[in-house]
């Protein structure tokens, strides 16, 4: 445990090249003496630790580990020594919450593991950190206590009881983090999609397609938000989650999936996912009349509707003036094509406030249980494109909730940060005032990556061009340490 916990701080120390550019070690007057300065300008600016106090905390830990009374003591108390430094620092610092995105593996079961994660965050001046609770179609609930659908990410043997979320919480708010839970919304993953008693709670276009066959990488399975059994797994795993009393939940793939080409535009409505049967009865359900309602299965049967279609509808049923549906407001001057193009954008409507609803069930059950509730998104998900086309993922963010956190993922690519800053900007010009914008920004510290600026250059940017923002999260703690992750993520368990 030793040799791995020293071979792991000299990663840590490595990291720090890029941005403090020396090791703790330099025989070098001169050099320790730019490097002591270096350190507390990088500390005063973002809240880090020095390389002192990292390797002494480390050190203690390690002792602790190996049931030394006096290291554990000392441990625990620099623990809560820098848990006041960091909510002092972050108190006077731009910005005042900095998070991060962290996911977890099994190799994280192991003793001190949690501990040494949450160490690392701490140094970093992170005092958020969002951990993956749901993706993949796995949970981290323990085996004992997981009534869910979805299997338990720890599945090692003797380790059925072990609850790393109630760990990560309990262990992260010592730290003075707010630890938040992190989830996959509408994407149940492809586990999920394998039983064959929810089959019918898969989302399905006009072709007959699920989203298995759709996205090419075939791991993706989106639900149709309008099944009542997906609803009900889904409220189930948010209530174990919230048992948890995590500080705040955060909603992702709240959309559709996004086709390649051509697939990533909807063009008409057989290529809505409005298809599942719950889907059908509840767009069936839009009808004001039986006239409307008519019209509303035909057009979805054969994606048009034709002069024929209105006449069977008008002779079915004589006593109704006009077709009816959520929406409509009747015209002496309505065509066939007008009708067609209304049941269209009805069609639209509908896949979308799907999304809305189900994101609604999820946000209220967090905020009636006090927990703090978020939405993540692409800030460019809900465009039109051309005249009727729209971004397949239908993901209506301008109409989330502006009680809840908004969290648009700021991933722009164009070598600057202005692609960066227009998304974010885009974002804030739509949310209404009082809305809480937390942009994510992906990067890391020190050096551009994959032509994205660092997290320092994307962060002043930001800061400058959109002044109103207080709150930043980094995606993801595995680009920041990607060794460190790998170790984690591959280990070996005995």
């Amino acid at each position: 445990m030793s040799n791995g916990f020293q071979k792991r701080t000299q990663q840590w120390q490595r990291l720090y090249r890029g941005t403090i550019a020396a090791l703790l070690t330099s025989s070098s007057l001169v050099t320790q003496c730019w490097l002591t300065q270096t350190a507390q300008a990088q500390t005063l600016a973002y809240c880090w630790l020095s390389n002192e106090a990292i390797a002494q905390k480390q050190n203690f830990l390690v002792g602790t580990l190996k049931g030394n009374s006096d290291s554990e003591n000392r441990y625990k108390a620099l623990i809560k020594q820098h848990a006041e430094s960091l909510r002092q620092c972050r108190e006077r610092t731009w910005p005042n919450v900095q998070a991060i995105w962290l996911r977890l593996y099994p190799c994280d079961a192991r003793a001190g593991a949690i501990d040494e994660i949450l160490d690392r965050l701490v140094s970093r001046g992170y005092n958020q950190v969002n951990v993956e609770v749901f993706n993949d179609g796995q949970v981290l609930l323990p085996v004992s206590d997981n009534p869910t659908p979805w299997p338990s990410l720890i599945r090692t043997p003797k380790a059925e009881r072990l609850d790393l979320l109630s760990q990560i919480i309990q262990k992260g708010q010592e730290r003075g983090l707010r630890v938040y839970a992190w989830m996959f919304t509408m994407n149940f993953g492809y586990i999920y999609a394998q039983r064959p008693e929810r089959q019918g709670s898969l989302a399905r276009n006009g072709r007959g397609e699920t989203s298995l066959t759709f996205v090419k990488d075939g791991s993706q399975a989106f639900i149709d938000p309008y099944s009542q059994q997906a609803k009900a797994d889904y409220m189930q795993l948010v209530q174990e989650v919230l048992k948890r009393r995590p500080d705040g939940m955060l909603f992702d793939y709240i959309r559709y999936p996004r086709g390649e080409g051509s697939d990533s535009v909807v063009t008409k409505v057989e290529d809505l996912w409005i298809y599942s049967d719950a889907a059908k009865q509840a767009l069936y359900d839009r009808a004001a009349n039986n006239k409307g309602r008519e019209l509303i299965a035909r057009y979805l049967s054969k994606g048009s509707i034709s002069a024929r279609d209105v006449a069977d509808a008008n002779q079915l049923y004589p006593t109704e003036p006009t077709p009816l549906w959520q929406g409509r407001t009747p015209s002496p001057t309505d065509t066939v094509a007008s009708l067609q193009w209304q049941l269209y954008q009805l069609s639209v409507a509908h896949a979308a406030q799907g999304v809305l609803d189900f994101l609604s069930l999820a946000t209220n059950l967090a905020q009636r249980n006090g927990i703090r509730a978020g939405a993540v998104f692409f800030a460019d998900g809900n465009q039109a494109v051309g005249r009727g086309g729209y971004d397949s993922r239908l993901q209506p963010w301008d109409r989330f909730p502006s009680s809840i956190e908004w969290h648009p993922m700021s991933y722009g690519v164009c070598g600057s940060t202005g692609c960066i800053d227009d998304l974010v900007k885009r974002t804030v010009a739509r949310a209404a005032s009082g809305t809480q914008v937390i942009p994510a920004l992906a990067g890391t510290w020190g050096k551009s990556v994959s032509n994205r600026p660092s997290l320092e250059i994307q962060m002043q940017s930001l800061r400058q061009r959109v002044p109103q923002i207080n709150s930043i999260s980094h995606f993801a703690y595995s680009w920041q340490d990607p060794q460190y992750d790998r170790d984690r993520k591959f280990c070996r368990l005995p």
